[in-house]
């Protein structure tokens, strides 16, 4: 299994846990999703990239089928794809630097929580890597953030 994959898979089944995660602001209201789905940038065979949402299912045996599927369609193709009835999070990997945090600036478009990581870092007795979380303050508040980030970590620890 990829790395990216998992990762996914993990910020999925965390999100999954809070009800603050089905909610979308848009456009001056609120709206409620039934279910989650991942969204990831793929580098594409000409060179560019594109965007594609992975549907989020709590097997992660499927989860990794359609994630494989599903940005290889995206490469080949060259073309996004998007999931309209669910509530998508979206993720950014700059795995070719170390970061420490990413800074976007929300706009009426991107209202959407987005976690982003870039290289992994090797220490002496341990490998860490810093994610960066952020989320419209209409959709949920830093302690929801906080236990959402809490969430993440104990599913990363419990992956068997």
């Amino acid at each position: 299994m990829s790395f990216n994959m998992l990762l996914c898979w993990c910020i999925g089944k965390a999100a999954s846990k809070m009800e603050e995660f089905y909610l979308l602001p848009e456009n001056g209201k609120l709206y409620q999703y039934d279910k989650l789905a991942i969204n990831v940038i793929v580098n594409n065979k000409k060179g560019g990239i594109n965007s594609c949402d992975i549907p989020f299912c709590e097997d992660i045996r499927q989860f990794q089928d359609k994630y494989s599927v599903l940005t290889q369609s995206a490469s080949d193709s060259c073309e996004s794809s998007f999931v309209d009835d669910a509530m998508v999070i979206g993720t950014s990997a700059m795995i070719a630097t170390e970061l420490d945090c990413i800074v976007n600036q929300y706009t009426d478009k991107f209202c959407n929580p987005m976690v982003m990581w870039g290289k992994y870092r090797k220490g002496w007795f341990k490998t860490s890597l810093p994610i960066s979380f952020q989320f419209h303050h209409v959709q949920m508040d830093g302690g929801h953030g906080a236990k959402f980030l809490e969430i993440l970590q104990h599913t990363i620890n419990n992956l068997t």
